[in-house]
């Protein structure tokens, strides 16, 4: 009787199976063996280089950055003098220093605030009418201008702000021209142009954050029960007392984390005061005069302090208040 040498296929799976428990294979195989008995140390591993990354080469060039801030400008030869010192956040509480602040924050509340004020009715109507292709259709609309780049969305709007732009043409035919006049833009050589004005900084700082407010708002209502909504008007509320007592509060975790992205975005914006704005700097732009044409670097990394601060006194105030324990 002949027995064949062939080795069955079961025995070869098998086989294959204990290759791969841990113990087997060597140098591989104790790996594994290793991960397998400290799952501590596979998650170490995967969890060292982005912790590395977060720490040395951002952080680290942050802390670095600070540091200039406490030192100070030798008036006489232009050098750094690296001995600590305040002086350099002294220069902050110069007129024309403070003056940038303040224009800055300025913007960035009213930014904020209005994009507050467009997105809750946006946001209300997704969460609560909009169902199937209207809610994809809802998102498309949202998140479409945030996939264009972020240039060509400001440069497309100084070319609808400017004098010869659609917005002028459509306030003359209107005979409107007058509100540019009294209240929507500065003089410029040969007229009025909002493309260099605070109202189209405005308008452009709201269009392109508008979508950090919409979404986290969108998210709160959705969470909102329309069994409170119904309750309210069947205890006899009023839509404005409704909103003032329900939907609000509910809602003000959502608005809180999008004022958290308009807010801070705007603080220290760059671009868009550059390309839309007047002459008079806001934060983004003094960092970049200070340490390029000035050569100010202490100063540029003061002003740098100043959104971070802003923003932490923000934040802190928000969760005194409670805005996050909904979040």
């Amino acid at each position: 009787m002949t027995v064949s040498a062939t080795p069955s296929p079961h025995l070869d799976h098998a086989n294959r199976a204990l290759a791969i428990l841990p113990g087997k294979g060597g140098i591989t195989g104790r790996l594994s063996d290793s991960f397998w008995r400290n799952p501590k140390l596979l998650l170490i591993l995967f969890l060292t280089p982005p912790v590395l990354w977060l720490g040395i080469i951002y952080l680290g060039s942050l802390f670095a950055l600070l540091a200039q801030s406490f030192f100070s400008i030798d008036e006489f030869s232009g050098l750094v003098k690296y001995e600590l010192t305040l002086k350099t956040y002294g220069e902050l509480f110069r007129p024309a220093n403070l003056d940038i602040i303040i224009r800055t924050a300025s913007m960035a509340a009213c930014v904020t605030l209005a994009a507050a004020i467009v997105a809750f009715p946006i946001g209300y109507f997704a969460a609560r009418y909009a169902r199937g292709k209207w809610k994809a259709l809802f998102y498309i609309g949202v998140m479409l201008p945030l996939w264009s780049s972020y240039l060509v969305k400001v440069y497309a709007w100084k070319l609808i702000l400017a004098k010869e732009g659609i917005l002028t043409w459509i306030f003359a035919k209107l005979h409107l021209t007058w509100l540019l006049d009294a209240w929507l833009a500065i003089p410029v050589i040969g007229g009025y142009s909002l493309s260099v004005s605070y109202t189209g900084t405005f308008l452009v700082f709201l269009y392109v954050w508008l979508p950090f407010m919409v979404l986290p708002v969108q998210a709160a209502l959705e969470r909102v029960p329309a069994s409170y909504i119904e309750a309210s008007g069947d205890l006899g509320a009023k839509p404005s007392q409704t909103f003032r007592h329900i939907l609000f509060p509910l809602a003000l975790p959502g608005i809180v984390a999008g004022s958290i992205f308009t807010f801070s975005l705007t603080l220290g914006d760059y671009i868009i005061p550059q390309i839309i704005g007047s002459s008079r700097l806001f934060i983004g732009q003094a960092v970049y005069a200070q340490q390029g044409t000035a050569g100010n670097i202490p100063l540029a990394a003061a002003f740098t302090v100043v959104p971070i601060v802003i923003m932490g006194i923000y934040l802190w105030g928000a969760k005194r208040m409670g805005a996050f324990d909904a979040l």
